[in-house]
């Protein structure tokens, strides 16, 4: 069960990865005006690469408040799993009164 939710989810981030990829392009300024000639090409590689890094952080944070996420729901589960084993072995009188087992 943990594999497929790791394998759905690692697919979701690669789309969301792929989607932020196509957005770089929309952003970089390719307009041929003369008043942008004068940006050098070290200035839009810079611009670029700091667009690259703050998508590569924002996936980053996804991924780990995911996989926060993740535990935390894990850690419920296993918490309401064990009130279940607690309930089921726990002693219940009124049953042994119904049984005829206790006065």
């Amino acid at each position: 069960m943990s594999e497929i939710s790791t394998s759905r989810s690692l697919r979701f981030l690669l789309f969301l990865a792929s989607v932020s990829l196509h957005f770089i392009s929309g952003f970089c300024d390719d307009s041929k005006d003369s008043k942008n000639s004068s940006k050098t090409k070290s200035d839009v590689v810079s611009n670029t690469g700091t667009k690259v890094v703050l998508i590569l952080f924002g996936l980053v944070a996804v991924g780990l408040f995911s996989f926060f996420l993740f535990k935390l729901w894990q850690k419920k589960k296993r918490d309401e799993q064990y009130a279940r084993l607690l309930k089921l072995f726990e002693e219940d009188d009124e049953l042994e009164v119904e049984l005829g087992l206790r006065d």
